[in-house]
């Protein structure tokens, strides 16, 4: 139907409608992480702002919009400011070439997911920026403790993704979900694995959340943020556990693959639905995992993930040649 209508009005409806996922999906991710949280460790939390609390969100982003905007007279102003748009940016751009449907995605590129991977890589310059920007001494060791990460884990990220591109031969998102067979769940369960866990340290979620150690560096990159710069930076991180979830959901569990449907808004419900179980997974770590050292983070990184990675796509590459 989109395609009947003019272009520069389809274009506007799909940068309207990514634009109202990439407001949306984050906060209710936000609202379950509070909820969850709440029900696990046997409290209750804010109950006030609506039914069950559903609308303390939006209190708190009201509240963050009446703070004062303070940048601090030892920082770079320009680098300062830019930070939490940079970190903010490459979220929605990867939100719109990630597809909930066979015909339901955004922007449908050929190399998808090179795309998705390049820009979500991109988001940790933002950080990088805010700790070198601040003048802080805190802040500037949680922003290289952000790019060490980086470095650490995008590699075995990659690389899982690169087994699953592999056994469907083709580096389109939309490809390698009709491409997926229920076996995969076995075959690549290695991948998977490696990929939730680069994922989470990537977003620097607990247990990999060193860079943000509120025990040694206060709030890390950070620190002397407040205001919207702030809330920027809060909306990045469930931005990016949303687009984390969504691309796991693609690679790994067969998109809007079911066995009650798999097209129009039922595929599109499917994929939502196994990516709120992947965003489950990582909020659960952050109840029940505690935060790992730094020594520790990186040895996980280059001794386990990297191997494993590197074992799964040598198995892959002789699955795909003696299958093939």
């Amino acid at each position: 139907m989109l395609a009947e209508l003019p272009l520069a009005l389809e274009v506007a409806l799909k940068a309207v409608v990514v634009l109202a996922a990439f407001l949306t999906l984050p906060l209710a991710l936000g609202q379950l992480e509070h909820k969850l949280m709440g029900h696990m460790q046997g409290r209750l939390g804010p109950m006030e702002a609506g039914w069950h609390g559903i609308g303390q969100l939006v209190a708190d982003g009201i509240k963050f919009a009446q703070k004062e905007d303070i940048t601090p007279t030892a920082a770079d102003r320009p680098v300062f400011r830019l930070a939490p748009a940079v970190a903010l940016i490459p979220y929605l751009v990867a939100l719109a070439a990630l597809p909930l449907g066979a015909t339901w995605v955004a922007v449908d590129v050929p190399a998808s997911l090179l795309l998705v991977l390049a820009v979500t890589s991109v988001g940790v310059i933002g950080t990088l920026m805010a700790g070198w920007g601040s003048g802080n001494k805190y802040s500037l060791l949680g922003g290289l403790r952000a790019g060490a990460q980086l470095v650490s884990y995008e590699l075995p990220l990659v690389l899982a993704a690169a087994s699953v591109a592999m056994a469907a031969g083709s580096l389109s998102l939309v490809g390698i979900a009709q491409e997926w067979s229920w076996w995969w769940l076995v075959w690549q369960a290695p991948a998977a694995f490696v990929f939730l866990a680069a994922s989470v340290a990537e977003l620097q979620r607990t247990p990999f959340d060193a860079p943000l150690a509120d025990s040694e560096l206060v709030f890390g990159p950070l620190t002397e943020y407040s205001g919207l710069r702030f809330a920027f930076f809060l909306l990045a991180e469930y931005a990016g556990m949303v687009v984390m979830s969504l691309l796991f959901t693609v690679l790994f569990l067969g998109g809007w693959r079911g066995p009650w449907g798999e097209v129009g808004v039922v595929g599109a419900l499917w994929t939502l639905l196994k990516a709120t179980g992947v965003g489950v997974v990582i909020l659960w770590l952050r109840v029940a995992w505690p935060r790992v050292r730094e020594d520790q983070l990186q040895r996980f990184a280059w001794l386990v993930l990297l191997p494993v990675a590197l074992g799964q796509l040598a198995l892959t590459g002789v699955g795909v040649v003696v299958l093939g």
